[in-house]
């Protein structure tokens, strides 16, 4: 028996776990059922991960993070007093860059960004596919931008604690209930030579992603 499969899905469930206890543990944090200490270290975790990007190029990882705890030192006595806001500017400012990034390839000649991916799996494409794909950017791009949009009106009128809600336990589920709208939408407008399987497109999706940019 292969034991790639298994160990595949052990994989993931141990990444969905982290995630899932992750987010638990920052809607507490968010919602002021921690302490303030705690809920800021938290919530500056992801951000001290993401310099582990600049770890090829060491000068800049060692400039980066010198500046990152300058700046932690310096604001920490204002962002324990109010950690939620730490959390609303991470997940309006995820959305809106997820929303930029869908947003900007539907402007100019170019392929939008689902165009570009399906090109990669599939070569060439026919017109109705380049339309739907281009649509299916248009939604992305506005369920993203939907989403900030929601988090900032629940942060500024509704309990704190049902913004952390919203931003740290529904935005995932969310944006899963997106991706299945759009698979039976799919199923609904294209022909079945059109319709390529979930694990084909994820596959497309990292070959894109692997890309080098182009200038």
């Amino acid at each position: 028996m292969n034991a790639a499969g298994p160990a595949r899905w052990l994989r993931g469930l141990t990444v969905a776990a982290a995630f899932a206890a992750w987010a638990l543990a920052a809607h507490l944090a968010s919602a002021g059922l921690t302490g303030p200490d705690f809920a800021v270290a938290l919530g500056v975790a992801p951000g001290l991960a993401g310099l582990a990007l600049l770890r090829r190029r060491p000068g800049w990882l060692a400039a980066a993070g010198l500046a990152t705890l300058a700046l932690l030192a310096a604001l920490w006595p204002l962002l324990r007093t109010q950690p939620a806001l730490l959390y609303l500017v991470q997940h309006v400012g995820t959305l809106l860059a997820l929303a930029a990034l869908f947003g900007r390839s539907l402007a100019g000649p170019g392929d939008a960004l689902v165009t570009r991916i399906a090109r990669t799996l599939e070569g060439t494409l026919s017109e109705r596919k380049v339309r739907y794909t281009r649509g299916v950017t248009l939604a992305w791009t506005l369920f993203f931008v939907a989403g900030a949009t929601t988090s900032l009106l629940l942060y500024a009128l509704a309990p704190v604690a049902v913004w952390s809600a919203f931003a740290n336990l529904a935005t995932a589920p969310l944006v899963g209930l997106m991706f299945v709208a759009e698979h039976l939408w799919r199923m609904a407008v294209l022909p079945p030579e059109e319709r390529p399987s979930l694990a084909s497109v994820i596959r497309a999706w990292r070959a894109h992603r692997d890309q080098p940019a182009s200038p």
